[in-house]
């Protein structure tokens, strides 16, 4: 599996002005409106439309504000689930392969990763059901391995979606490095690797709402595997958030 020469997973092209700091103030409100807004029964795709339209924002932006914000229940709940990166005693793991990489990859092209309302780190981009590796894949598959190996794990699996082009690739390569670090960890190729994730009783590493919704734990391993090499640009539109954005 040869990534493509000049093949990157960085920013989409109106995202210089669509996440300008100038708009990080009205992003973080929005964020935080529909939080309160689903926190009390307020339906997302309506509310989503409700908040957009006050702040006038793109479908881009809307989207962003969508992939950030959670109900208190949701955030109370993932936060007591996260597992502290600390020794994790044999615990065995399930990644959502795509979701991690492809946040990873992200985040190494400087493109736009999102911190959310719970902390979960998520990407921008959409593959459409089509994936094809990038000059960033490899690093991001060392970056997860190098955060991944002093934790202690018990057995690692990578879960990819049959349905996306390439996964078997992507798998194979997975299980080529995985024994090159040290790290014998399995892909699969699955039909539904959320349906897998959410009925797991392994430690998830997802970044996927409904799946930590489920999950018994779950590690932020994207979190970890970028303090080693920190995103060019961070967007954290948590209540607390400080931006660090990419020099265009």
């Amino acid at each position: 599996m040869r990534p493509a020469d000049t093949r990157h997973r960085g920013p989409h092209p109106a995202d210089t002005e669509l996440f300008a700091p100038r708009w990080l103030p009205e992003l973080r409100r929005a964020v935080a409106e529909m939080s309160w807004l689903l926190t009390r029964g307020y339906p997302p795709g309506g509310t989503l439309k409700l908040v957009g339209d006050r702040y006038a924002f793109t479908e881009r932006q809307r989207w962003a504000v969508g992939r950030a914000a959670c109900t208190d229940e949701q955030y109370l709940s993932r936060s007591a689930k996260q597992l502290p990166a600390a020794d994790l005693g044999g615990r065995p793991v399930a990644i959502d392969g795509f979701n991690l990489l492809i946040t990873l990859e992200t985040a190494l092209s400087g493109g736009v990763v999102l911190r959310g309302r719970d902390g979960a780190l998520r990407d921008l981009s959409s593959i459409h059901g089509t994936y094809r590796a990038v000059q960033e894949t490899d690093r991001a598959i060392r970056l997860a391995a190098a955060a991944l190996r002093p934790l202690n794990p018990g057995s690692v699996r990578w879960l990819l979606d049959q349905p996306v082009s390439n996964s078997g690739r992507l798998a194979a390569r997975l299980r080529d490095l995985g024994a090159e670090l040290g790290l014998p960890w399995t892909a699969e190729v699955v039909m539904n690797p959320d349906t897998v994730l959410a009925a797991t009783t392994d430690t998830v590493v997802t970044s996927d709402s409904v799946v930590l919704d489920r999950a018994g734990s779950w590690l932020n391993l994207a979190a970890l595997a970028l303090e080693a090499e920190p995103p060019q640009w961070l967007l954290d539109l948590g209540p607390s958030g400080i931006d660090t954005t990419a020099a265009f």
